[in-house]
């Protein structure tokens, strides 16, 4: 049967089997490699707020939050995008 991705959609590799998490969004257990890591700054101040703290010297922590989407969901939030027949088969950069 042919392939259609050429890495079947992981990055495992040849290291055998690797770790599961569950999607943020809908909560299905996918593999650690296949899942889309998204990586963002929780503002815990508003805005103009903390130009005005800025201004008078103080620091404001911004803490990282680290997301995990199945591919479903990383196509509905648009983090992936749907791609061609002969594009999914390419190895390397997207663009």
């Amino acid at each position: 049967m042919p392939l259609k991705r050429a890495s079947r959609g992981r990055t495992k590799g040849g290291k055998g089997s690797s770790g599961t998490v569950q999607c943020t969004n809908c909560g299905q257990t996918v593999p650690k490699d296949k899942a889309k890591k998204v990586t963002s700054r929780l503002n815990l101040v508003e805005h103009t707020l903390a130009k005005e703290l800025r201004a008078q010297g103080a620091y404001i922590a911004s803490p990282t939050v680290l997301k995990w989407y199945c591919i479903s969901c990383a196509i509905h939030f648009k983090i992936l995008k749907i791609r061609s027949e002969d594009s999914r088969r390419k190895r390397g950069k997207l663009r």
